[in-house]
């Protein structure tokens, strides 16, 4: 039985779904794996998006809470918002109090990936901050630590990420990730499969 990773994002720009897209590549090279990209829900208006000029959103599916207990396992991505995640996901997150209830995210694995205009702009406080709601779910947070290698150590180039999981950098919106990023977020993704399975074997 195949063992089911959910990439759950929210994305306004672009940077977060690009990594999801890299990050999911990773994890269907993983076999006995299937992968799904989902988006949260959008909570500000429309005009409100037309002036902070975000583009239109992808046709990748929006999740509701209900879904998330078909999974084994999860990847969470969001930009930041002042060093936490953005509000929309912190909205879906609100909105799963049920599940909280009820226990049904708990023992299951769960990582991490993000975005962020600089350099001191939260790449770890964001991941941080977010562990506490896979903690009150009773969720296991799965970094990528150094696994990455030699691309872990580079500073010659400006790159984001961390041991807390793939990230990139946004700048003023005109930035996309670089393929160091992208190769960081392709290996999150394989990694997080291979532990998702070891999860899924034991159970």
């Amino acid at each position: 039985m195949a063992v089911k990773i959910y990439i759950i994002y929210y994305s306004m720009y672009g940077h977060v779904a690009r990594l999801a897209e890299e990050i999911k590549k990773g994890a269907d090279s993983v076999e006995g794996v299937e992968v799904k990209l989902w988006q949260v829900p959008e909570t500000l208006p429309e005009e409100v998006l037309g002036k902070m000029g975000a583009p239109p959103k992808s046709d990748v599916p929006i999740i509701t809470p209900s879904d998330l207990a078909e999974a084994d396992g999860f990847l969470l991505g969001f930009p930041t918002r002042f060093g936490m995640m953005a509000a929309q996901f912190k909205a879906f997150m609100d909105s799963t109090g049920g599940l909280w209830g009820t226990q049904q995210l708990a023992g299951k694995p769960a990582g991490i990936f993000y975005s962020t205009a600089s350099q001191g702009g939260g790449q770890e406080t964001t991941a941080l901050t977010a562990i506490t709601q896979l903690v009150h779910h009773g969720m296991i947070f799965v970094p990528i630590g150094y696994t990455f290698g030699a691309g872990m150590f580079e500073i010659e180039k400006v790159k984001g990420g961390s041991p807390y999981g793939a990230g990139t950098y946004a700048g003023d919106g005109t930035r996309q990730p670089t393929e160091l990023e992208l190769g960081q977020a392709l290996h999150q993704g394989k990694y997080f499969a291979g532990i998702a399975k070891k999860f899924k074997g034991t159970a």
